[in-house]
């Protein structure tokens, strides 16, 4: 078995995903937080490995695979067991296609850097800044609900946890970090919800870390 190191922070939701994936596949890995807040990310000796410098990163047989999509579907290649996307290519081009409404679409602009942007250069105050994530994030939600609402039996694609569900937890709970309602995305909660109650989302959860203040 590969000897996991994962570079993580805590409250990173990109950072969620890779570890609910890793949990959902059983796989045991070291955590090495990288603090956001203090700029950790930007030193040298990480950004060594990391040329980009952002959370998550994984180091996998002596390689480091950054990108949390990237880095998901490696584990899928490395470790088939429990796979995250399902057989059918069809059915595969879907859930990359929900996963990356979060990946592409919501998450980006709501980042830390971009907060910051908006909040030094910019000088968004907390009610503008909120109003911009809300806009973004129930933009995404609701297409996500309508494809849930297609797609789910149970959980985001299908009846048993996966990529889509890696993306849709840690979103759904940076909403609920910052205030934003979603109440009224009533599938995507649904499977929120779900994958809430299973042991691998529970260790995968921010306050669940080592690196946890």
């Amino acid at each position: 078995m590969s000897h996991l190191i994962l570079y993580s922070y805590w409250r990173s939701s990109a950072a969620y995903r890779v570890r609910i994936g890793l949990s959902l596949k059983g796989l045991e890995y070291e955590t090495r937080g990288i603090d956001l807040r203090l700029n950790e990310h930007l030193k040298s000796d990480y950004r060594s490995q990391n040329p980009q410098g952002f959370v998550p990163a994984l180091i996998l047989d002596n390689h480091v695979i950054s990108q949390s999509m990237a880095i998901l579907e490696a584990l899928d290649e490395f470790f088939p067991a429990e796979p995250l996307l399902p057989k059918a290519p069809s059915e595969r081009a879907i859930v990359r296609s929900m996963a990356q409404i979060i990946a592409c679409d919501i998450h980006p602009l709501n980042n830390l850097r971009v907060l910051r942007k908006l909040e030094g250069e910019l000088g968004f105050d907390e009610d503008a800044k909120k109003a911009w994530m809300s806009g973004w994030i129930r933009e995404g939600f609701f297409a996500l609900e309508e494809m849930i609402k297609l797609h789910s039996n149970g959980f985001a694609f299908g009846d048993r946890p996966g990529l889509v569900d890696c993306f849709l937890v840690p979103q759904a709970y940076n909403a609920d970090r910052f205030g934003i309602d979603i109440s009224d995305f009533y599938h995507c909660l649904k499977v929120r919800d779900a994958c809430l109650e299973l042991n691998s989302f529970a260790l995968a959860h921010p306050e669940a870390q080592p690196d946890c203040q």
